[in-house]
C-alpha cells in the first residue's frame, strides 16, 4: 500500500473500519456537557446548549445547531429505550471543511451523593478552566489519587493558595446567611448557575470573592455542586465543617426546585 488515503486504525491486532471519529477522539480536542435526564427532561437545558454553542464558536469558529443537539439526545434515548439516564454530549473538531462532530453517550442515571463529602486540596488549576473540555488528565489523576486515600473529591488550588473548584464539582461556602463562590479560574457549572437562580428567587444573597485555602476554616459551612446534585462538605483536608446548618441543608432543596425542560 503506497498511498494511505484513509485513516487505518488497529486495536489488539484488529483493523477498524475507516471512520473519521476515532481519529478525532484520539486528538483530544473537544468539549462536552453532562446532564441528568429524568422522564425525558433536563434541568437547565438552555444553559447546556449555550455552553455547547459558546465553546464550539470559541474552539472551532463555527456555529452549533442547538435544536439538532436536542434531537440527537432524544434519538439516543429512544434508541436506548430509556427515559431516565446520565447523558453526555461531546463536540469534537470537525474534519477540514466539515461541521463539528457530535457524540451522545447514554448511561444509567447517576444518584446524588449519599453523605457529606470529604475533600483533599491539590495544587492544580485546569487549563482553559472556563471550558468543559475533554482534556481532563490532570484533574482525573488528582481525583483518582485522593479517592484512593479515602476522600470523595479533589479541591483544586492555585500556587498562591487560591481555591478555584473541585475536580468534578463547583465548590461553595456559607458565611452567615450568604453563599460565597470562589473567584478564580473555574467552570461555570450548570448546577451552580441553576442554584444561583434559585437563591435569588428565594431572597438568599450570594457573591463571588477570592477564597484562599488558609482562610476556609472561617466559613460556617461548605458544599459541592455538579450535575448529580448538591452535597455538604464534611472536611477539607483536616478542617471540619458542620453540615446541619439551616442554609446548607436548604441548598439541595432549592436546587431540586429548578424547572425541568422536556427534550422535544
Amino acid at each position: 500500500m503506497d498511498d494511505l488515503e484513509l485513516p487505518y486504525l488497529q486495536v489488539d491486532g484488529r483493523a477498524i473500519a475507516s471512520d473519521p471519529l476515532p481519529t478525532v477522539l484520539m486528538g483530544g480536542y473537544g468539549h462536552m456537557t453532562a446532564m441528568q435526564v429524568r422522564n425525558s427532561s433536563v434541568q437547565g437545558l438552555g444553559l447546556h446548549l449555550t455552553r455547547l454553542k459558546d465553546a464550539t464558536r470559541e474552539l472551532f469558529g463555527q456555529e452549533l445547531d442547538g435544536a439538532l443537539v436536542v434531537r440527537r439526545i432524544r434519538q439516543a434515548l429512544d434508541e436506548a429505550g430509556v427515559r431516565d439516564a446520565s447523558v453526555r454530549v461531546y463536540v469534537y473538531a470537525p474534519p477540514v471543511g466539515d461541521s463539528p462532530l457530535t457524540m451522545v453517550v447514554v448511561r444509567p442515571p447517576a444518584p446524588g451523593p449519599k453523605s457529606p463529602q470529604r475533600l483533599r486540596s491539590v495544587p492544580y488549576i485546569r487549563p482553559f478552566a472556563h471550558l468543559k473540555h475533554v482534556g481532563v488528565f490532570g484533574q482525573a489523576h488528582h481525583l483518582r489519587r485522593v479517592q484512593a486515600d479515602g476522600f470523595d473529591e479533589a479541591l483544586l488550588v492555585g500556587a498562591d493558595g487560591l481555591v478555584t473548584e473541585g475536580a468534578v464539582t463547583n465548590v461553595g461556602f456559607v458565611e452567615g446567611d450568604a453563599v460565597v463562590w470562589p473567584e478564580g479560574p473555574s467552570l461555570d457549572g450548570i448546577a451552580m448557575l441553576l442554584l444561583r437562580r434559585e437563591l435569588e428567587q428565594a431572597g438568599v444573597t450570594w457573591r463571588q470573592q477570592p477564597v484562599y485555602l488558609d482562610d476556609v476554616a472561617r466559613f460556617d459551612a461548605a458544599f459541592v455542586s455538579n450535575s448529580v446534585g448538591i452535597a455538604p462538605i464534611a472536611h477539607i483536608d483536616d478542617i471540619g465543617f458542620p453540615h446541619d446548618g439551616d442554609l446548607v441543608r436548604v441548598l439541595p432543596k432549592l436546587y431540586e426546585q429548578a424547572p425541568w425542560d422536556l427534550l422535544a
